[in-house]
């Protein structure tokens, strides 16, 4: 190969066409921040601050209400970062609590969605929890796993632990707050 010819400005520009056109393909959606808010747990009258949560949204609903958000079919995510430690069984019980209170049964789902925290949350770590429109799956990342679940139903039953039946209504309000 030319080296003089590989440096030309033509080289260039077709190198940097190719390469944003293939990095197109894989374009991640442009998230719009649609709130965030702090999950807090109750324990006699002390109020323990357990992680921070924040809520993207690809598209947003055209009504500003938490069903729009479980509703709509865009691409949307969760992001909690851990303000304490918590070890596994409690994460993974406190969301099979949280699918049952939303009337959610499909424990297959549910199992594998749980089955990617393999170990304790600790404080400052941070769990990611995406929907792909495209693929129609839920993948939850936290350290050390990963889970990818199928299904719109799966999505909502998961979007309803903020937005649905929660101990904690406010939270889900602070997580649209920043809906127009």
């Amino acid at each position: 190969m030319n080296l003089a010819r590989s440096k030309s400005p033509a080289f260039l520009a077709a190198f940097a066409a190719i390469f944003l056109a293939v990095t197109s393909l894989f374009a991640l959606p442009d998230y719009t921040l649609t709130g965030t808010g702090v999950r807090a747990r109750t324990v006699g009258i002390v109020k323990i601050e357990v992680y921070r949560i924040s809520h993207y949204m690809d598209e947003l609903p055209p009504t500003r209400s938490k069903q729009a958000v479980i509703d709509m079919d865009t691409g949307k995510k969760f992001v909690w970062t851990m303000l304490r430690d918590v070890d596994r069984a409690s994460i993974v019980q406190a969301l099979r609590d949280a699918y049952a209170m939303n009337d959610y049964t499909d424990m297959a789902k549910i199992g594998r969605f749980v089955a990617a925290f393999e170990g304790d949350l600790k404080a400052g770590s941070e769990v990611t929890i995406e929907y792909d429109t495209r693929e129609k799956t839920t993948t939850v990342t936290v350290p050390g796993g990963t889970a990818t679940v199928g299904g719109l139903d799966f999505m909502k039953a998961t979007w309803r632990i903020w937005f649905g039946k929660i101990d904690q209504p406010e939270l889900g309000d602070a997580l649209i707050a920043k809906l127009p």
